[in-house]
């Protein structure tokens, strides 16, 4: 058998290319050469290039939350979180149990995989639940949090200072449970008078109100029943990193400022490292209700030394 020999010039350059392909592969970051993430709780898509930031939206929400801020503010390489069973999801990995807590389990899980460096991440509403669960109990895969308008036990401003934990459970079985049994008419009513006083720009209730009709009303429930009941003031104390906490003042909680501001401040007070800005004139989408002094806060936030 004839063995053919490949010119010495075609082995050099194979050689030449293979050894610059190797040196590209070795420049690139981990995540660019790690195989796709799959996850049956939540999608991840990424925008723009740069440090690293996870966005998570909140209950029955969207990256579209984020979009304006990351058009504002480029230079980062955003990953926009979409949880399964939210805004046209499919339920997937969400169809029993826990959504919060195994959620913030994938994102980790994710921010491992990819490769991430401590990236700094934000979370909305249950997506700031979420980011206190990370920067908890994963200490040392983020480098920041924000939270953007989230209490770290909201069963207690339902249910009332000083209730006990079967307290707090009655009010949000009562809560859920009345979710469970409204129509759809009746879901599309109180849906829109639930955006109504959650976003004071009319223009951007059309979205969150889309957003909510296609996420899926059991994923929904067993999310919100969670978000009620979740009690991490007594992990706060774990958490390392700096904390920026913005929030607003429901106009549904008719107290003087000073002693909501303190009722915040004693919640957070566990905190190492925590900044607590509250926002005016503004709903709970701040992004949107506030863009400009929202964005003004992110970007010092993912600036700080």
């Amino acid at each position: 058998m004839r063995r053919t020999s490949l010119p010495r010039r075609s082995l050099l350059a194979a050689a030449t290319a293979f050894a610059t392909f190797a040196t590209f592969a070795a420049l690139l970051p981990a995540s660019a050469l790690a195989a796709p993430f799959e996850s049956a709780r939540i999608t991840v898509r990424t925008e723009g290039a740069g440090p690293d930031v996870v966005l998570i939206p909140g209950l029955n929400s969207s990256p579209r939350a984020w979009a304006s801020t990351v058009a504002a503010l480029p230079g980062y390489r955003y990953h926009l979180v979409h949880v399964s069973g939210f805004a046209g999801q499919p339920v997937g990995g969400n169809t029993e149990g826990k959504v919060a807590a195994p959620v913030a389990e994938e994102i980790a899980r994710y921010i491992r995989e990819a490769g991430l460096k401590q990236p700094a991440v934000i979370g909305h509403s249950l997506g700031g639940t979420m980011g206190l669960m990370l920067a908890a109990r994963h200490p040392d895969i983020l480098s920041r949090l924000m939270v953007v308008d989230m209490y770290p036990y909201l069963g207690s401003f339902f249910a009332g200072p000083g209730a006990t934990p079967a307290q707090v459970e009655a009010v949000a079985g009562a809560m859920t449970a009345a979710i469970r049994k409204a129509t759809p008419e009746q879901r599309a009513s109180n849906t829109a008078a639930t955006i109504a006083g959650m976003v004071n720009t009319e223009s951007m209730r059309a979205g969150a109100i889309a957003d909510s009709a296609a996420s899926a009303p059991d994923v929904s429930a067993r999310a919100y029943h969670e978000l009620l009941v979740t009690n991490l003031m007594p992990e706060l104390p774990k958490i390392s990193r700096p904390v920026t906490v913005l929030y607003v003042q429901p106009k549904t909680v008719p107290l003087p400022a000073e002693q909501f501001d303190y009722v915040y401040k004693a919640a957070y007070a566990p905190l190492r490292q925590v900044s607590l800005k509250r926002i005016p004139d503004s709903a709970h989408f701040i992004m949107w209700d506030q863009p400009q002094r929202f964005q003004n806060e992110v970007k010092a936030f993912l600036t700080a030394p």
